[in-house]
């Protein structure tokens, strides 16, 4: 099994304030950027760290937000192409429904994996719905657009005849012809993040990588649902490695320890839907089969708090949410039974990730959500550490189960 380190790069100071919106509207005066400056530094410290342990990068980027300081996979990539030179590199992901010019991008990630020569995963999202607005996107039949820019993308970094031209409802391109080319022939490897069964089987219809992100057990449907679209379209039976899966990864010298570092990084989930309700899902954003699964769980989003569902291994439902007015508080032995968590000793956190692999049926990689909320940077280092050197090289001989059935 494989490791990428995940941190969203929150402002926490943010927070403290009686704001309406984390994200587009909380006016940047409450920025102070010589604390901006100390924070990115501090989480481009630890992805260092983690080069020198062994731990491959994920990154991301958001926008207009308090939550994620990054407004760049490729800025954020292309610094740690020439400071890392050990361990991959994955932006997940890149909003290609939101970029207005696909071409620039495919020329941006061919750069940098030449840059790294070879080391480059890229992933492709969807765009959070409160980005539709800042981007001036327009929210209808978002999919569509999603789907096109990525055939744009992926023809342009594979293509190597000379210039072709892109003509459809969405981009119009003359003369695409990328250079350099990449250095993973025929491109770099592609994820998606899917958590609706649709979204799973299409990426399984593509063969992509399927990063799922706290789902907890529920992983085991979008996986049936991955082969589902990977059979209809007559790829071959995927194994663990097709899998990711994302959670709150803490580690600590004892089990105390390593809990009250999730306890710290889980300010990501109680502050990452303090959003204004009009920007939580424009018109046509959400399919409508989407919208109704929404109300029927009575599912309230913004200020007042947001929660999605996950079930422990007894079939209990919990509601894991987030929001300034939410104060459904979950124990941590729930989170960690739920897979939503894996925090503790190094044996504890290496017991619960494996065991949680062999429950549904195995995944290749763990991305580790190692920094959140107000983790602070030392206790960051101390758990990167302890994963690198007592987790990861158990991690890499341990071998998943390579079934569709959960255990």
């Amino acid at each position: 099994m494989e490791a990428y380190y995940f941190s969203e790069q929150p402002y926490p100071g943010a927070w403290e304030s009686d704001i309406e919106s984390l994200r587009v509207t909380l006016p940047n005066r409450h920025c102070d950027p010589r604390v901006a400056a100390d924070l990115i530094n501090a989480r481009l410290d630890e992805w260092e760290l983690c080069d020198r342990v062994g731990i491959n990068i994920m990154i991301n980027e958001h926008h207009s937000s308090a939550t994620c300081l990054s407004p760049s996979n490729t800025i954020t990539l292309a610094m740690l192409a020439r400071r890392t030179t050990n361990v991959r590199l994955l932006g997940l992901g890149f909003p290609l429904a939101n970029r207005p010019d696909p071409v620039r991008l495919a020329e941006e990630i061919a750069y940098i994996d030449c840059v790294t020569r070879g080391r480059l995963d890229i992933g492709f999202s969807k765009a959070a719905p409160y980005e539709i607005s800042p981007a001036n996107s327009n929210p209808a039949r978002f999919m569509d657009r999603f789907w096109d820019t990525h055939d744009l993308v992926l023809k342009a970094l594979t293509v190597q005849d000379g210039p072709f031209n892109w003509e459809s409802e969405f981009h119009h391109f003359r003369q695409v012809n990328v250079w350099p080319r990449p250095y993973q022939q025929p491109r770099p490897p592609v994820w998606i993040p899917a958590g609706s069964i649709a979204s799973a089987r299409e990426v399984g219809q593509r063969g992509h990588t399927l990063a799922m992100f706290l789902s907890g057990l529920n992983a085991r449907k979008l996986k049936d649902a991955y082969r589902e679209g990977a059979r209809a379209a007559g790829r071959p039976e995927p194994g663990p490695e097709k899998f990711a899966y994302m959670g709150i990864v803490a580690v600590g010298e004892t089990r105390e320890e390593g809990r009250s570092r999730a306890d710290r990084i889980m300010g990501y989930l109680r502050t990452t839907s303090i959003v204004s309700d009009c920007f939580m899902n424009p018109p046509g954003y959400m399919p409508p089969a989407g919208n109704v699964m929404w109300m029927k769980r009575n599912q309230t989003r913004g200020r007042a708090g947001d929660h999605f569902p996950v079930t422990k291994r007894d079939g209990t439902i919990l509601k894991v949410g987030s929001g300034r007015d939410w104060t459904g508080e979950i124990p941590m032995d729930d989170l960690i039974d739920a897979n939503i968590v894996f925090a503790g000793s190094a044996d504890d956190v290496y017991g619960q990730i494996t065991e949680f692999s062999d429950r549904i049926g195995g995944i290749g990689t763990v991305l580790m959500m190692g920094h959140g909320g107000d983790l602070s940077h030392e206790d960051a280092m101390a758990s990167i550490r302890l994963f690198g050197e007592q987790v990861l090289p158990r991690l890499k001989t341990y071998a998943a189960p390579d079934t569709a059935e959960a255990v």
